[in-house]
């Protein structure tokens, strides 16, 4: 088992509770505009190391919620 196949098993979980509301979600104001910060600073080589983890937490948190919709999307399907 890879860590992509536990990404997909937290996703068919979070997608099965309430597939409306999963798809309705979006990130806050301020996380957005935090994430836009990190990447821009990455693009420009001035991240240190803490914003290089922070940055790699919301990519994390990203494809999971990624995954959730599309398996609430199609709850018979798999991605």
């Amino acid at each position: 088992m890879t860590i992509y196949n536990t990404y997909d098993q937290l996703a068919e979980i979070i997608a099965n509770l309430d597939p409306e509301k999963i798809l309705a979600l979006k990130a806050y104001e301020e996380m957005q505009a935090r994430l836009e910060d990190l990447i821009e600073k990455s693009k420009e080589g001035n991240l240190d190391r803490r914003e290089k983890d922070e940055l790699d937490h919301y990519i994390v948190l990203e494809r999971l919620m990624r995954l959730a919709k599309i398996r609430a999307q199609s709850p018979n399907q798999t991605a």
